[in-house]
């Protein structure tokens, strides 16, 4: 192995290690690698960028506006609204449910899809006393399933077919991938609805939780009339920066106030809601000027000027690794957390000291407006009001949805091809204002589009040092025993594998050229390997980190880590099982 091999070995390796322990941002991770490749000339400027000039980021940009004014427009909603029904057992309203979901996400990014679903199964499972994890982690691998389907199922389809052309392969077409996909879809589905109430475990929601704890930690108290902190305020008050306790909203009576700020004037007869340990709360009961308000300590979800909301930290959040006191939370989010979700409870710990991981479902009170405010954006993966309405759908809601189906239909006959098709449908949906210039901008993942654009400079670096055929070498050497069938399986595995610890796309780029050259070697069709990676890198089922949509719904289901593979592990097994069967017979070597 030359020098640039081991070059590329090393600064991959550390990606890798990044990735994995979350500790920076996935985006500059891999932009980080492609710049120490350039710099040590392993590959130079034209390959590093080359990704920038790939259709796929900026197809999957223009999709995501698309996805953007669906959601806007609640064009959806009617669909969705009539998922679950009100008979049957559990597996009736599963497969009313996931049908859809699958077969939406086969056109749509998926985040919406489930973010959209994720409140109404929340309400259906507490009016009918089921338990949300028996609904929540299905939604998401229906999710997932139904991105096999077709080219823009997933940003990791796009990925491949972008990369294909650069290794000489023909343009993947628009329902090829589902050659393999659907039967993975229909079949999946079905082992989902019937495996789902037999396997996941009835876990407590984060709202559940909270609910019941409340008592624990919440108080009220009023603030004494012409007392020593009538007209004062609260920094003035020292309510500001209470030692395991804060204020989370003020109660005037004809308005509440939250997040209290620290120029927030506090009047005689305000309630004050404070959240904390119960030993911090009792606490309060001895500090002038302040005396219980003789109410039940529970909080109050049904305050109109007062919105509750469960916030999910993602990968890619800036609050990964931090503290909330770290981050000013209060003054940066204009919210208070009340409370952190993790691993199927509520942590009990002072919560500005607790250090955020992928994953952590934060409940929190601010303004009605906070979801407007932050739903679109890096800092949290999914924002949810705790009881809100779904939105509906508005007058303008055909036109996104006509949109869609004309960029299909244009790609799928061959008409017009995915990347001017998703642009000019993109452009149609800012000139007919359905979304704003800004709006658009917001709806973009930009992190998702930087890390494919700059996986290409690695993918690109494997292959030109040499990396890639050493790896593919290594891979048949240990399957080759078993025939092409054998490197085939090697090949899917270790996608599966690298999927889940990393990034679905860079994943992707990262074998992609590892599985051609082995293909190459052993006698199977490239092209059909490189649909298997596809697949493979997009069937993330087996962890709540290999996948957004999996991420989304862990906090707010309860779930624990080792959840994920008591479904995941039967549907990873039949994701292995379809690809290396189908493949070899739908593209012979």
């Amino acid at each position: 192995m030359g020098l640039d091999a081991w070059i590329t070995l090393i600064v991959i390796a550390g990606v890798l290690v990044s990735l994995i322990t979350s500790r920076f941002n996935p985006a500059i991770v891999v932009l980080a690698g492609v710049l120490a490749l350039l710099v040590l000339n392993v590959i130079d400027a034209e390959q590093a960028l080359a990704g920038f000039a790939n259709p796929a980021p900026i197809t999957v940009a223009a999709l995501y506006v698309l996805a953007g004014g669906i959601q806007k427009t609640g064009a959806l909603t009617p669909l969705m609204q009539s998922t679950f029904g009100n008979r049957g057992t559990i597996r009736l309203p599963l497969t009313r449910t996931l049908v859809p979901t699958a077969a939406s996400s086969a056109f749509l990014n998926n985040t919406p899809i489930v973010a959209m679903l994720m409140p109404q199964a929340m309400t259906w499972a507490s009016r009918r006393g089921v338990a949300a994890s028996k609904l929540l982690m299905p939604i998401s691998f229906a999710a997932v399933l139904g991105g096999t389907m077709t080219i823009i199922g997933t940003s990791t389809n796009l990925v491949v077919a972008g990369q294909m052309g650069s290794l000489g392969l023909e343009p993947m077409g628009f329902f090829e991938i589902g050659a393999i996909g659907l039967p993975l879809t229909v079949v999946g589905l079905a082992l989902v609805i019937w495996l789902a109430p037999l396997v996941l475990p009835d876990r407590r929601t984060a709202r559940d939780d909270l609910e019941e704890s409340a008592k624990r930690f919440s108080v009220e108290m009023q603030v004494v009339a012409d007392g020593p902190i009538d007209g004062k305020t609260v920094n003035e008050a020292r309510l500001r920066h209470l030692q395991g306790v804060f204020l989370a909203s003020v109660d005037r009576g004809d308005t509440v106030i939250a997040p209290v700020t620290p120029d927030t004037v506090l009047r005689g007869g305000n309630r004050l809601h404070f959240v904390g340990r119960t030993s911090d709360v009792v606490d309060l009961q001895e500090m002038p000027g302040l005396r219980s308000a003789e109410l039940k300590h529970v909080l109050d979800m049904s305050a109109p000027s007062v919105g509750y909301f469960e916030a999910v930290v993602g990968n890619g959040s800036p609050l990964l690794g931090r503290t909330l006191a770290e981050t000013g939370f209060r003054s940066a989010y204009q919210a208070a957390v009340v409370a952190i979700h993790r691993d199927g409870e509520l942590i009990d710990a002072k919560l500005g000291q607790v250090t955020l991981r992928v994953g952590d479902c934060l409940l929190l009170v601010s303004d009605s407006g906070f979801k407007e405010r932050w739903g679109d954006k890096a800092d949290f993966l999914l924002v949810a009001q705790v009881d809100g309405q779904p939105p509906r759908a508005t007058k303008r809601a055909w036109i996104p949805v006509v949109t869609l189906v004309a960029v299909v239909a244009l790609a799928a006959f061959n008409v017009l091809p995915i990347l001017q098709g998703s642009l000019l449908g993109a452009l149609v949906l800012v000139l007919t204002g359905v979304l704003t210039p800004l709006e658009a901008r917001r709806a973009i993942d930009i992190d998702v589009v930087v890390i494919i654009a700059a996986a290409f400079g690695l993918a690109a670096a494997m292959e030109t040092s040499g990396l890639a055929e050493v790896v593919s070498n290594g891979l048949v050497g240990a399957f080759d025993w078993l025939g092409p069938t054998g490197v085939l399986l090697g090949i899917v595995i270790a996608t599966i594998v690298t999927t889940e610890l990393i990034t679905n796309n860079a994943a992707a780029l990262l074998m992609l050229p590892i599985a051609v050259a082995a293909a190459a070697e052993v006698g199977l069709d490239p092209r059909g390997v490189a649909i298997a990676v596809a697949v493979a890198a997009s069937a993330s089922f087996l962890t709540p980190i290999g996948y957004q949509t999996n991420t989304m719904v862990l906090g707010p289901g309860g779930y624990r880590f080792s959840d994920y593979s008591r479904l995941g592990a039967p549907l990873t097994v039949l994701t292995i099982a379809v690809i290396v069967v189908l493949v070899p017979v739908i593209w012979p070597g």
